[in-house]
């Protein structure tokens, strides 16, 4: 099954470059197993893409990877066009406002927590709560984000050629290209490129298995084996929130 795509394209744990390959597969697995949850976070990220940009997908990038999400999650098409609709106008909506929390998890470890809400001060709580309960804290506003690139990025399975992904890449406008010592290949792009690159990409026939405009860490903290237990916990509890659009994090587990 393909992974859901997100404006993140994928939900939650953003997989840095020197990750290993089956951290990914652990990801994709948690998040086929979270299908319902997913398809509620795609409907928000459309209701919000949508009310911001209009429901032309010519004309609003951040709609069209939103759809590309629901498509790839097997959202029914049918449900794509009600909440455009209803984010437009056409059908009574909620009203969704983004808010992004910083926070520090495990030995110190950076993370950030965005999500879409009707009710900030319910979310505020539950954020809080979540932190405090599993050894985290709540950090003020750039307390942890400037640790982070907002970047396009694209992970190919080991096995892919890294000459063929760098000479594409390169071309459609990507920043860099960088091979892991698992094999895999990862992308880095401008959010502005990130669109192009993945099309010029899959129009060569190299589909990424992981692929989303996200927030990378710069730098990545390695915890031990009871740490990454608590940290994993600790995400895992910020990522079922029903606020909760995505969980960025720095730790290497």
């Amino acid at each position: 099954m393909a992974p859901p795509s997100h404006i993140d394209f994928f939900e939650g744990h953003p997989v840095a470059g020197h990750s290993k390959w089956a951290n990914i597969q652990h990801r994709k697995g948690r998040q086929d197993e979270k299908r319902g949850k997913i398809w509620t976070r795609i409907v928000r990220e459309i209701t919000v893409a949508a009310r911001a940009g209009g429901a032309d997908l010519s004309a609003n990038p951040r709609l069209r990877l939103a759809v590309d999400k629901a498509k790839a999650a097997n959202m029914p098409a049918d449900r794509v066009k009600y909440n455009i609709d209803k984010a437009t106008g056409n059908q009574e909506g909620v009203n969704y406002e983004e808010i992004r929390y910083e926070g520090y998890g495990i030995a110190g470890a950076a993370i950030i927590v965005d999500t879409m809400t009707d009710n900030r001060v319910r979310t505020v709580a539950e954020v809080r709560h979540a932190f405090s309960k599993h050894g985290g804290n709540m950090g003020t506003e750039g307390s942890v984000a400037f640790q982070f690139k907002h970047c396009g990025q694209m992970i190919f399975a080991p096995g892919t050629s890294e000459d063929q992904v760098m000479d594409i890449a390169l071309e459609a406008g990507a920043d860099d290209v960088i091979a892991d010592d698992d094999g895999a290949i990862e992308v880095l792009t401008s959010p502005a490129e990130f669109e192009a690159v993945k099309n010029a990409l899959e129009a060569a026939g190299l589909k990424p298995e992981v692929a989303g405009v996200t927030m990378r860490p710069e730098n990545t903290i390695d915890l031990s084996a009871d740490d990454a237990a608590k940290m994993q916990k600790l995400l895992d509890v910020l990522e079922d929130l029903d606020d909760v659009q995505d969980v960025y994090h720095n730790a290497t587990l």
